[in-house]
């Protein structure tokens, strides 16, 4: 019988000390601060109410193949129009398929457009490489296109933007070519794109590669139009994916 009541009291005794254990012990989850998600979302900077657009170039420019809204200019535009919904954007297109610099400079004399844009993009030369003209038009005709796009950019070099040229030598159209005939294409044209990079380098001018994208052609089908030649629809979004941030920053400026 005592030993009976020894045992019950020792079972007593022992849930009190454990009561009194978990109760001088703080709770695990009391110890843990709240989890708090970070904002990923950068504050976009108020630009002006109104902003002028120029885009200068060629068939990559005016949308070969693909239609005017497909084109990178005008999908800039809507994703501007989109991050800036108080803002009013007015576009206007200087290219056309085949041009070369030559003729580009031709129609910027010609249409003489206004000296009040708040953003100017230029790609163009594909058609110098294309039409095997001497690389010396190029040294000589591209720093002149850069200075009047500077000049249409009310005199600031900082609302300049080049894209770098397309390799076609990637497309459907090249495909048929003997290799060593598409290595030559995409040496002349990083050629083109190396000459242009360093001349804007000096003008203190942003300067866009956007070759590699225009090299999946083979690879990825969808980023060739339907003439097995020119950029499509999505790689004009890659495109305009890929200049956006630094348009931004032109326009915040």
């Amino acid at each position: 019988m005592k030993s009976h009541f020894k045992q019950i009291v020792t079972v007593i005794l022992s849930i009190l000390l454990l009561s009194c254990s978990v109760e001088e012990t703080p709770s695990q989850s009391s110890a843990i601060p709240p989890v708090t998600t970070p904002t990923t979302e950068v504050p976009t900077t108020p630009i002006s109410s109104s902003i002028n657009y120029l885009a200068l170039g060629d068939s990559y420019t005016i949308g070969q193949s693909v239609c005017e809204t497909c084109r990178y200019p005008e999908q800039l535009k809507a994703v501007l129009k989109t991050t800036y919904p108080e803002t009013n954007f007015s576009l206007k297109v200087i290219a056309q398929t085949g041009w070369t610099t030559s003729d580009l400079i031709y129609a910027i004399n010609s249409q003489n457009p206004d000296s009040n844009y708040d953003l100017v993009t230029l790609l163009i030369g594909v058609n110098n490489q294309y039409q095997h003209l001497d690389f010396s038009v190029y040294e000589k005709e591209f720093p002149q296109l850069l200075n009047k796009a500077i000049a249409l950019a009310k005199g600031n070099n900082k609302n300049v933007l080049v894209l770098s040229i397309p390799d076609y030598a990637y497309t459907p159209f090249a495909a048929n070519y003997t290799d060593e005939n598409r290595m030559k294409i995409s040496s002349e044209i990083s050629k083109y794109n190396t000459f242009a990079e360093s001349y804007c380098i000096t003008k203190e001018v942003s300067f866009i590669s956007i070759t590699d994208i225009t090299q999946q052609g083979l690879t990825r089908p969808s980023l060739v139009a339907s003439d097995g030649l020119h950029p499509s629809e999505l790689a004009y979004k890659l495109f305009v994916d890929r200049i956006f941030y630094k348009v931004k920053m032109i326009l915040q400026d």
